[in-house]
């Protein structure tokens, strides 16, 4: 049978937890109610220009990815790729 103290104390420190978890988020909520009427104003607009820039980022990045594991020798330039024995 378990000690009765030990598992009233562990449910204090679950309460207390959960309380400092409600105020974080209550505290968040506050912070989104100011925000929301902003991201409303952002969505009346056109996201093509975002969506443009993203894919450019992710094309560019997919293609410096795409060149380094083509050329190993090339990201090291100090090494040569012939295998040398000890």
């Amino acid at each position: 049978m378990k000690d009765i103290h030990e598992v009233l104390r562990r449910k204090q420190a679950q309460y207390t937890l959960l309380g400092k978890q409600i105020e974080m988020l209550q505290q968040a909520a506050e912070k989104l109610r100011e925000v929301a009427p902003l991201l409303a104003e952002n969505e009346n607009e056109d996201d093509s220009a975002v969506l443009a820039e993203v894919d450019e980022e992710n094309s560019n990045a997919m293609a410096a990815k795409a060149s380094a594991q083509s050329s190993p020798a090339a990201s090291k330039p100090g090494r040569s790729a012939t295998p040398r024995w000890p």
